[in-house]
Parts: C-alpha cells; sequence; structure tokens
C-alpha cells in the first residue's frame, strides 16, 4: 500500500492555522485529484481544499471546530489507485487529530501513522495552573503570547479551554485571577428540562469569528456614540430622477451616504485609519477601503469596496452591489473580505430610529444608517413634512474625540442634506453647518 499524507499547506496572508468546517470525504472513499475533500475557515474567509492525489481515503485528522495548524496532518490517502478500487474500506471512523509537526506547505510521505488516541473527554475545567508542559506544543495565537509574556506568565503551566487544548484568552486570565465570565447556571439548569427540549449548537466557523471580534471590540475600544438626524428630502428627490434617467444600477441612499463618509474622511483622516495593537501605532490611509457590513446566511460578513474613493456614484453603487452579493452567496474572495479601514452599516428598512454599531476592530469608526421616515417638521416658522433619517456612528474614544467625531457627521449632514456638495470640487472647509 501506499499511503501519501496530506499536511493543511500554506493559505496565504501570513495564516498559520484554520478551522475545520465541513469535511466532504470519509475513510472508505475513493476521491479523484482536485476534488474538495474539506472546507476550512482562516480568520479571512472560507477556503475549499481540493485533494491533492487520487485514490482511498484511509484517514482525516480533525473534526468541525477544531483549529489545525499549517503544516498538520489533514488526510492520508491510499494511493495505489488499483489497489483502492479492489479492497474494501477499512472499518476505520474519523481518527483524532495527530499531533501538529513543523509547519511546511509542501506535502511530503510520512512514517505510518501511530495508533488512534483515546478521544478528549470532557471540556477542561477554566484554566487552572498545571504541572509544566515544556515538551508539549503551545497551542496560542500571537497575540496571546505577547500578552502572556508581558503578564509573565508561562503558557506551559496553562491549561486551554479551547478546542484540542488551545489556549484562549480566558485561560490567561483565569491564571492571573481574573475571573472569565461564565455561565454556569446555564449548564447547572440544563437537567431540569425535559429530553428533546434543548438543543446544543457548537460554536463555529462565521459565528464564532463574530463572536470573538464583536467580543473583542467591546471590550478594548471605548465607543463614543453619536447620533444625528439628516434631511433626506433633496437627495431623496434627486435619487429617484437619477433612477429614471438609469435603470442599470438602482441608486440608493447608501453610495450617497459613502461619498459623504468619504469626502467627510478628507477633512478628518484620522478616521481613516487602523490600529496595529502589536506594535502600539495608528497607520493612516490616504485612500478609502470601505466595508459594508452584510447580512448573510452565514451571518454577518464585511465585504470591502477597495480604492471606494476612485469611483463615481454609479460606478460605486454597482461595486457595492457586487460585494455584497457575492458575500451573502459565499463566492467572495479573502481580498473582498478584508482591508476595510472604515464600514457602513444599515439594517435598510429594519433600520430603526437608532442603533449603537459595534466598531470592525482595527478600524476607527463605523457608521450605521437608520430607517428613512417621513415626519413633520419645524421649517422657517412653517410645518412641513420631510423625510428625516438618523445616522448612528461609533468612534474609537482612543484615539477620536467627540469634537472631531461630531464635526465629522455634522459634515456629512450638511452634504447630505444639500447634495449638489456631493458632486461639487472637494474644499477642506466650508461643509460644516450647525443648526
Amino acid at each position: 500500500m501506499s499511503e501519501f499524507i496530506f499536511k493543511l499547506p500554506d493559505l496565504g496572508e501570513g495564516t498559520v492555522e484554520a478551522e475545520i468546517i465541513l469535511w466532504h470525504v470519509k475513510p472508505g472513499d475513493v476521491i479523484k485529484e482536485g476534488q474538495i475533500i474539506v472546507d476550512v475557515m482562516t480568520d479571512k474567509a472560507n477556503i475549499e481544499v481540493p485533494a491533492p492525489k487520487s485514490g482511498r481515503v484511509l484517514r482525516t485528522s480533525g473534526t468541525p471546530g477544531d483549529m489545525v495548524t499549517v503544516g498538520t496532518e489533514l488526510i492520508a490517502i491510499e494511493t495505489d489507485v488499483n489497489a483502492a478500487v479492489s479492497t474494501p474500506p477499512p472499518p476505520q471512523t474519523v481518527a483524532e487529530p495527530a499531533a501538529p509537526t513543523a509547519a511546511s506547505s509542501v506535502p511530503a510521505p510520512s512514517p505510518p501513522p501511530e495508533p488512534v488516541q483515546a478521544p478528549v473527554s470532557a471540556k477542561p475545567a477554566a484554566a487552572p495552573r498545571g504541572p509544566s508542559q515544556s515538551d508539549v506544543r503551545i497551542m496560542a495565537s500571537p497575540a496571546l503570547r505577547k500578552l502572556a509574556n508581558e503578564m509573565g506568565i508561562d503558557l506551559t503551566t496553562v491549561v486551554g479551554s479551547g478546542p484540542r487544548g488551545r489556549i484562549l484568552r480566558k485561560d490567561i486570565e483565569a491564571v492571573e485571577g481574573v475571573a472569565p465570565t461564565a455561565t454556569t447556571a446555564g449548564a447547572s439548569s440544563t437537567s431540569s428540562y425535559s429530553p428533546g427540549e434543548v438543543t446544543e449548537i457548537k460554536v463555529i466557523g462565521v459565528r464564532r469569528v463574530i463572536a470573538e471580534r464583536m467580543q473583542a471590540a467591546k471590550r478594548e475600544i471605548p465607543h463614543f456614540a453619536y447620533v444625528e438626524e439628516i434631511d433626506m428630502t433633496a437627495l431623496e428627490s434627486l435619487r429617484i430622477k437619477l433612477n429614471a434617467r438609469d435603470t442599470s444600477t438602482k441608486l440608493t441612499f447608501l453610495p450617497f451616504i459613502a461619498i459623504a463618509l468619504m469626502r467627510a474622511l478628507k477633512q478628518f483622516p484620522q478616521c481613516n485609519a487602523l490600529f496595529d495593537v502589536q506594535n502600539g501605532t495608528l497607520r493612516r490611509f490616504t485612500s478609502v477601503h470601505l466595508g459594508v457590513a452584510t447580512q448573510t446566511p452565514d451571518g454577518l460578513k464585511v465585504p470591502v469596496v477597495h480604492h471606494a474613493d476612485r469611483l463615481n456614484l454609479q460606478v460605486l453603487a454597482g461595486a457595492i452591489q457586487t460585494v455584497t452579493e457575492k458575500a451573502r452567496d459565499g463566492s467572495a474572495t479573502r481580498q473582498e473580505l478584508s482591508g476595510s479601514t472604515i464600514t457602513l452599516t444599515s439594517l435598510g428598512k429594519l433600520g430603526g430610529i437608532a442603533s449603537t454599531p459595534v466598531i470592525n476592530t482595527p478600524e476607527m469608526g463605523i457608521i450605521g444608517v437608520n430607517k428613512a421616515v417621513q415626519r413633520p417638521m419645524v421649517i422657517d416658522g412653517r410645518v412641513e413634512i420631510r423625510l428625516m433619517m438618523n445616522l448612528s456612528s461609533s468612534f474609537d474614544h482612543r484615539f477620536i474625540d467627540g469634537f472631531d467625531a461630531a464635526s465629522m457627521i455634522q459634515l456629512m449632514k450638511g452634504m447630505l442634506e444639500e447634495p449638489a456638495l456631493l458632486f461639487v470640487p472637494y474644499r477642506t472647509t466650508g461643509y460644516i453647518r450647525v443648526k
């Protein structure tokens, strides 16, 4: 029997690990070269991994939810095609992940596999100090390694509560004596429910990434929220006229708001920046890479229109539509799901009166679009029916002062209420209008 070991390849952009989402094959299956064998997810996108060779699957490593490092054995294939067809499938189930090996992006033969170890039982407790494990590979992200080093914690003494013993932030906090947020009440009260009344759902894939990023954003970023109402009456009239002239791309309010935002960022460039927590530096950008928060069947994603400030209204509207549709149908590339410098978010008709959007870390701000409704307003001493909409924004108060945040939104307000200003040559002053 000729056995080929396929290891998780280098997925690019500095990725060192990926999460297994779904296996498309199982031990005993005969596969062809190029056939999709497993879906994995990095911190950027879902990736379909094809089979490197044809043959029969001998074993797979890892189950959905497991984190697999680059260079770790992913699948073993019997490459003797004749043997694969004639020999009955081995009576073998999915094996436990083998111990990670040195990172390598090139598949290479390896010695015969060691006997399958018994599955690890219940989830470990929330990180008490454990005995020295210097001979065991430490599973922790670079950011947590840096944090542990700053706190003077030896990671070999920490018991990880993540998949396959991976060390999480709460494990380090527990060692330091910081009580992590726990919900033991739910676990202890489960026994009072009738059988079949409770469904346990493992948090993996996009939902896990969303949960981790939202938690990190609220824990690490002091949010400054600012809500302002905008009179959209004039802009709505312009939008209707433009849609009547050109039906190729239906204009919503979003591309107009995006143009107002990008023009305002010229005067407030500190809001078009990212915070590099590793180096303690701000990375300010001259071009705007616009993130558009999008609800998808898999959860919230933020596809990106790169260099959005270089596009005119119609092209920008088409680009927003393209990247959001690709995010929803799962065809967006890694590049199209990364690299944003500031984000727009909208709940459309569900936009409500106001909201408090969560910043898409490591960005400096996010602008939320609420529902547009007709309301009676007092204009020059007269009551008129106007189309009103609120912009709900959040900014990183560590680096964006409240005055600057409010001034930028006021600048956007002036352009949206007098939409001709969206198309005249840019000026650094004169758009702010405070009533």
